[in-house]
């Protein structure tokens, strides 16, 4: 069979933006063309557009061929739009392989781009409750921070959990941030200031949640056979896991510290990328809030259930430690442009891989995870990459 690689890579930065939704697509274009000069507009035959909200931010309801033109990109194999909520970009990475792997497309570029913040702010948090069941869920204020935090007490419940181990999540990924141009922070937060932020759900504080950003990425694949005219060390897509056990929190399992679709979706991943958790160098993780970020630890087998506060205290997800979660800052430091951030997760492990990352390059890494989900836990979507 067939394997897909990325051959080219790119992101804007994330943020607060005063770019249009055009604007961003059409930077994150130029930078991803700008990272491969052995490819052109031209060359591209297939383009999967991931965007959760532009028909509500962006007032663009068909918004593929208008990043296919902006680019000046006219697929003739393959042109889709993917919505599956903040999992949207890993989504439309496995929809470009499969698109390479059966030869139905050349070269395909998966984009994911977000125009969240608009003018009128208290519109995105009534935009942010369309991704869940606005008729039982989200009518009734069971909103993300609020999913969250249910989730986030019953693991201190049931494992003694701490606020100050969900705390020492955020100070981590700001860290991280900090040395990344493409963040939305970059300035870094202490345990105190953390731990003395507005109580937002509780136990979640403020900095316990991740941004609303504006940003976009995109990435280029192609067959290893085709890379090889294209670019010297391509990053291999070596797995992918998917699942949806419910829609609404009602249905998932009754005991919200754990999320067994997590698991079941790491372990087809690892089972079709031939590895186990233990050789993941690096990952790129669903940090919408601190908890997640435990809870992924667990459920992606990088330490038992239950261990995952004592995991991120003891220094195991950090440089030096066993596997280094996040090093691009997260959904909390980097930001998170719903669509894009599945895609700017592949950018991230793409200069990872091939050790373009800069003063936040993880030595040797080898082999990388990327997590997104949508809702708490309902429905996952894990990949692998690396070099062979």
């Amino acid at each position: 069979m067939k394997r897909a690689v990325i051959v080219a890579a790119g992101m804007t930065k994330f943020g607060e933006r005063e770019a249009t939704f055009r604007d961003l697509i059409a930077e994150a274009g130029k930078a991803t063309f700008d990272s491969n000069k052995h490819i052109l507009p031209k060359d591209i035959d297939g383009l999967v557009f991931s965007s959760v909200y532009p028909e509500r931010s962006a007032f663009q309801g068909h918004p593929a061929p208008i990043a296919a033109e902006t680019m000046g990109i006219k697929p003739t194999s393959l042109i889709a739009r993917v919505e599956c909520q903040c999992g949207s970009g890993t989504v439309a990475m496995r929809m470009g392989q499969m698109a390479i792997i059966t030869g139905q497309a050349d070269l395909v570029m998966c984009m994911g781009a977000e125009k969240v913040l608009i003018p009128v702010h208290e519109e995105i948090f009534l935009n942010a409750m369309a991704g869940g069941d606005r008729e039982w869920e989200t009518c009734f204020g069971l909103v993300p921070p609020a999913m969250f935090a249910l989730c986030a007490q019953a693991h201190m419940q049931k494992y003694g959990t701490t606020e100050e181990q969900l705390a020492r999540v955020a100070v981590k990924n700001h860290t991280h941030s900090m040395n990344n141009p493409n963040a939305h922070f970059q300035k870094g937060v202490t345990l105190e200031k953390v731990m003395n932020s507005k109580l937002i759900a509780s136990p979640l504080k403020l900095f316990d949640c991740c941004p609303n950003t504006d940003g976009a990425a995109a990435v280029i694949l192609a067959s290893e056979e085709r890379a090889k005219d294209l670019i010297k060390d391509p990053v291999y897509i070596l797995g992918f896991g998917q699942t949806s056990l419910a829609a609404t929190l009602a249905n998932v399992e009754k005991d919200w510290s754990s999320w067994p679709g997590l698991k079941i979706a790491a372990e087809h991943a690892y089972k079709m990328a031939g590895i186990t958790p233990g050789d993941v160098d690096v990952a790129e993780v669903h940090d919408c809030f601190t908890i997640s970020e435990i809870v992924e630890y667990e459920e992606l087998g990088f330490c038992k259930k239950g261990e995952g506060g004592s995991f991120i205290e003891e220094g195991k997800s950090d440089y030096g430690g066993e596997v280094v979660v996040n090093p691009s800052g997260g959904r909390i430091g980097m930001g998170h442009p719903f669509g894009a951030t599945g895609i700017a997760q592949a950018v991230e492990l793409f200069w990872q891989l091939r050790g373009k990352a800069g003063p936040r390059q993880v030595k040797d890494a080898r082999f990388a995870l990327a997590h997104t989900m949508s809702g708490m836990g309902v429905e996952n979507h894990v990949a692998i990459y690396g070099r062979v």
